[in-house]
């Protein structure tokens, strides 16, 4: 049974980086009959919070991967593995496989004059009993990690330094306590992003020293930003919790993260999970950087927006609604804004106007629409609104009737009414924003614009 891991460290918002390697494990583990092991890697005292377990939990719940599904497993702590951990420092000691070592820093330093160099094995053959614990590599020869997506990889031994695996409180460092936990969880295939491809080559050297055999190794591509630069924390929007709060679609989120280095072939995009596992193949992920493009993510999700059936859409939006507004004059308009929104938290700025006593106006469109006779038009408009029938064709009629008397085209007659009606420049059609604001309101709006343009 194919059994993989996914093991994030609970020290900040979870990164799409994260959830893209999450649901590449998922897949496979969904498409084989195997598992997926959750692994929460809260060794770091100092920087884990409960609160980030919380939210990595959340997340991965809100992108499909949860206990509800059979595949699942854990979560696990590796904090409540330290037992074990020290149990396979202490067997790597007896073996002669891992000694102790009591260098500092600047005694490296002093004796290879240079603070950058590696280790230089000073301890191996003293016999030392406390101290920190290095594992000893092989002086000649390659550590060869052979890679699904990237091939076979060799790491010259010469150039790889005994690497300490414990501190010299006991306390395991994280090369061996990861190692430790993929062996006694059964792991099988490790499929990690690319950072983590230094790290195989010690795991490669310490599965078998524990007496285990590797596992089949594939490190995903790093996901890069529109400078092809490294997605950071720092400078990038990454959270995949910022995308939920934003109002993106949990099934536009996990599609476009699964096509982040891997495609479904024939140049298809658009494709719910339960087709795309079925395809999924580790051999076909690419290895170049992968751009996560915010603005074709964007577009992914104002599809599957269109896409939702209306009843679903309403409900969708409810997160973004006030609760004092009329519910049954949202389902009115709702399918206007359907086709116009592109994030779900786009709906309060489409529809506020319907359900305040004023409508919040932005000042920019306020002076990009008020001009080429605005005073005309509101007033001629208002005229007419108020014997018109109100059904969007009589509406528009009505104002393509006032703009002829202006020498004005329907486009740029209705931009003060659209303004002096919703407060924007952008939104619903505005005949059907009319008809569903009602006579009366719309006239009271008409009119304060013009009070508001007298001054």
């Amino acid at each position: 049974m194919i059994r993989v891991r996914f093991a994030p460290s609970p020290t900040g918002m979870f990164h799409v980086g994260g959830a893209r390697s999450a649901l590449f494990n998922w897949a496979l583990a969904e498409q084989s009959g195997g598992r997926f092991v959750l692994r929460i890697e809260d060794t770091d005292a100092a920087r884990n919070r409960p609160e980030w377990t919380e939210g990595i939990l959340s997340a991965l719940a809100w992108i499909g991967i949860s206990g509800d599904n059979p595949v699942f497993e854990g979560p696990y702590f590796q904090s409540e593995n330290e037992p074990q951990h020290r149990e396979a420092v202490a067997k790597l000691l007896a073996d002669g496989k891992a000694y102790y070592c009591d260098c500092t820093r600047e005694l490296l330093q002093e004796r290879t004059g240079s603070e950058h160099k590696g280790y230089d094995g000073f301890c191996r053959d003293r016999a030392l009993s406390a101290g920190a614990v290095r594992f000893r590599t092989p002086d000649e020869g390659v550590t060869v990690v052979d890679d699904v997506i990237r091939g076979r990889v060799e790491f010259p031994n010469d150039a790889q330094e005994d690497f300490v695996i414990a501190r010299s409180d006991g306390s395991p460092l994280y090369v061996l306590a990861n190692a430790v936990d993929d062996i006694t969880q059964g792991i099988t295939h490790v499929v990690r992003g690319e950072e983590h491809l230094a790290n195989a080559q010690r795991q490669q050297l310490l599965w078998p020293a524990l007496g285990a055999n590797p596992p089949v190794w594939a490190h995903l591509p790093v996901i890069v930003n529109e400078q092809r630069k490294k997605l950071s924390k720092r400078r990038d929007k990454v959270a995949l919790e910022s995308y939920r709060d934003e109002g993106y679609l949990a099934e536009a989120m996990v599609n476009y993260l699964m096509l982040l280095g891997w495609g479904p072939g024939e140049d298809r995009e658009i494709m719910p999970w339960a087709e795309m596992v079925p395809l999924f193949r580790l051999e076909d992920v690419n290895s170049a950087n992968a751009f996560f493009d915010e603005k074709k993510l964007r577009a992914f999700n104002g599809e599957y927006i269109r896409a939702l059936p209306p009843e679903e859409f309403a409900a969708r939006c409810e997160p973004w609604l006030d609760p004092s507004w009329d519910r049954g004059l949202f389902a009115r308009v709702a399918p206007l804004a359907q086709t116009r929104i592109a994030v779900l938290s786009e709906i309060t700025a489409n529809v506020d106007f319907l359900f305040l006593d004023e409508p919040v106006f932005d000042q920019a469109s306020w002076d990009k629409a008020m001009k080429n006779s605005p005073e005309e038009i509101l007033s001629g408009y208002l005229a007419r609104l108020e014997t018109a029938d109100m059904d969007p064709e009589s509406l528009k009629t009505a104002l393509e009737e006032v703009g002829a008397e202006h020498g004005l085209k329907l486009g740029k007659a209705q931009a003060p009414v659209r303004v002096a009606v919703t407060g924007r420049t952008v939104g619903l059609p505005l005949f059907e924003s009319i008809e569903a604001l009602g006579r009366e309101r719309s006239i009271e709006r008409l009119r304060a614009a013009l009070t508001r343009l007298r001054g």
